[in-house]
């Protein structure tokens, strides 16, 4: 050490301090860069695993879903008992008229094939009848050799869930579907006495149920193993390697050999969802393996961003060689300058301490073109930016003070308002003239509630009270009567609002739902307290939407299609959309629900802030 400390205090000024400069620049330098290309290598697998984790717990809630539909309507079938009713008189060898065969369709059979179109998810419900001479009733009842034809029927088993194959039922039917692949549950219809009378088959397309499957990409694939060990992939050409890749999967989660066994996956073997990084050869993965214990099988999920990890390796490789070039060019211009670069140091801090004194005048002179220089310069502009932000202030002081004077003049013009609206109030009671005293005291109300604007937000109770002076107004326009229903908890009347967000809802469900009835009619408004959040309702029973007009509005809400002006464009509904996610987050808003000619209803879903509160006056009803 004391051999080093000789050595380094027999150089030159100028070299020491090149040394000194390279020491605690570039050894920091070189620690940081590499802990930060780490840092990125680590912040990418941590994305992806994220990503990958959020991904599957989606499609698992989808399939969840999916599965209870097709059980809903399995159960809806197995639950009717004109159907069973008349199955059994089949199944005893009954004989039917044709009048009680087209009531018992026009009555059953509708009413089962509306309960599946209702179902957007669902392809189809049937029931199959081992009875030849039973008369077929489609899209619901059919004989047992039509599902036959279909792909599973060769397997023997005519229960449980079967996948991935084309609906044969009729000849045509193919060419509607084309490539799309559906599966089914198939569940024996038992009566008890008589035994299995038949089969439901409750079919859903492939990429309905599985999503995350058929949304494969160049570098994510995702794939359905069921309980047998099939695998079930998007496309039909599946390279050998990622067929290996699950199946290796599967036996890292399942914890034993079943699937190259072709043997039954034993379901308490199965993990929960698993999201782990993992490398094969020259990949670098991020698998997710999420098991579904409704279908006894599991979806696997693959993310290969070895390609995204390469690209960070280049950036390194990258930043070491143009760090070694810049660190030497570093040394150069540091011993070339360190003279120089000393001497103006000092004019610099003399300046530095004028400006601490209170002086913003200092103007830092003959700044050269170095380093030393460039501060210079760069202090110079610091002393121009404090001076201007110093203007600033004022300024912004004497605009403050200007809008306050605005402020109180537009209070002074609202009294003014609110005076004369009095006066004319007076005339008209004292002329007799009640509805018109009535009407000026709504409009005295609303003006009052729509200029006062020192709080943003409000209680649902101030804006009832607001919907109702304008109710009050708007029946003066027509010649039929638009009443007000409330059915509101005193909790969630404490609940606080942005201001003007539930009559634009109002508004919109007069104009484009009850007007143009021109007929008297109602609007319900409810309250609902749901868990942590409360659900405002609001409806008319005017001519409702369709479902294409529903999906419309719903994208000029979100902003997925452009709100301009106009009527029925859905800008009102869209700024009280934005308003309450502004307010309390995104998971909060407006949902429709809406039947054409028969109703429409806007709920808006906000957080019960104070929840078990009441109002000192009592809840309304």
């Amino acid at each position: 050490m004391n051999g080093l400390r000789k050595i380094f205090s027999g150089y030159k000024l100028n070299t020491k301090f090149t040394i000194i400069c390279l020491f605690f620049v570039a050894i920091p330098m070189i620690g940081l860069s590499g802990w930060l290309f780490w840092l990125m290598e680590q912040n990418l697998v941590s994305e992806k695993l994220n990503a990958m984790e959020y991904k599957m717990g989606k499609s698992y809630d989808q399939i969840v879903t999916n599965v209870d539909s097709i059980n809903m309507s399995t159960q809806f079938l197995l639950s009717d008992q004109s159907l069973k009713e008349f199955l059994t008189a089949r199944k005893r060898g009954e004989e039917f008229s044709t009048s009680e065969l087209m009531d018992f369709y026009n009555r059953d059979i509708a009413s089962l094939e509306r309960m599946v179109n209702s179902n957007n998810y669902l392809y189809q419900v049937r029931i199959y009848v081992d009875d030849d001479g039973i008369q077929e009733m489609m899209p619901i009842l059919y004989r047992m050799e039509r599902m036959k034809k279909q792909d599973f029927a060769e397997d023997g088993e005519l229960w449980g869930w079967k996948y991935n194959y084309v609906d044969r039922l009729f000849s045509n039917y193919e060419q509607f579907s084309g490539d799309r692949k559906i599966l089914s549950r198939l569940t024996p219809v038992e009566i008890y006495g008589l035994g299995e009378i038949g089969i439901i088959e409750a079919a859903m397309y492939m990429d309905t149920m599985f999503p995350l499957v058929y949304d494969s990409t160049k570098d994510e694939w995702s794939c359905f193993v069921d309980g047998e060990g099939n695998y079930y992939f998007a496309q039909e050409e599946v390279p050998a390697r990622d067929k290996l890749l699950a199946r290796e999967i599967v036996e890292e989660n399942s914890g034993q050999h079943t699937l190259r066994t072709g043997l039954m996956l034993n379901e308490k073997a199965l993990k929960e969802t698993q999201v782990y990084y993992k490398k094969s050869e020259d990949k670098r993965l991020v698998v997710g393996y999420q098991e579904i214990k409704e279908l006894g099988g599991a979806i696997i999920s693959v993310n290969d961003f070895t390609a995204d990890l390469n690209n960070i390796y280049r950036q390194r490789a990258m930043f070491i060689i143009i760090g070694g070039l810049v660190m030497a060019l570093l040394a150069w211009a540091v011993n070339s300058v360190a003279k120089g670069m000393l001497g103006q140091f000092y004019s610099i801090l003399h300046s530095i301490r004028e400006v601490q004194k209170g002086d913003l005048s200092v103007v830092i002179e003959n700044c050269g073109r170095d380093e030393m220089g460039e501060l210079g310069s760069q202090i110079n502009k610091m002393l121009v930016n404090i001076k201007q932000l110093t203007d600033d202030n004022l300024n912004h002081e004497l605009l403050m003070k200007n809008t306050q004077i605005r402020a109180l003049q537009n209070q002074i013009n609202a009294h003014f308002i609110y005076n004369v609206l009095e006066s004319v109030k007076m005339m008209a009671e004292i002329d007799e003239k009640y509805e018109i005293s009535d009407a000026i005291t709504s409009l005295g109300k609303l003006l009052r509630y729509s200029m006062k604007w020192t709080n943003a937000n409000v209680t649902v109770a101030e804006e009832l009270e607001y919907i109702r002076n304008y109710l009050s107004l708007i029946n003066l326009r027509f010649d039929y009567e638009i009443y007000l229903s409330v059915n509101m908890p005193d909790s969630i009347l404490m609940q606080k609002i942005p201001k003007m967000s539930l009559q634009p809802v109002v508004e919109n469900a007069i104009y484009h739902g009850i007007e143009q009835m021109a007929e008297d009619t109602n609007i319900y408004m409810k309250g609902i307290v749901d868990g942590e959040d409360c659900i405002i309702e609001i409806t008319d029973a005017g001519r409702g939407m369709s479902e294409a007009e529903v999906e419309d509005l719903y994208k000029k809400i979100n902003g997925e299609l452009e709100a301009s002006g106009g009527s029925g464009n859905g800008i009102g509904l869209k700024n009280v959309q934005d308003r309450i996610k502004i307010n309390f987050g995104e998971r909060y808003g407006i949902e429709i629900a809406s039947k054409l000619g028969c109703y429409t209803k806007i709920m808006i879903r906000i957080p019960m802030a104070e929840k078990g509160a009441a109002l000192q006056t009592g809840g309304e009803k």
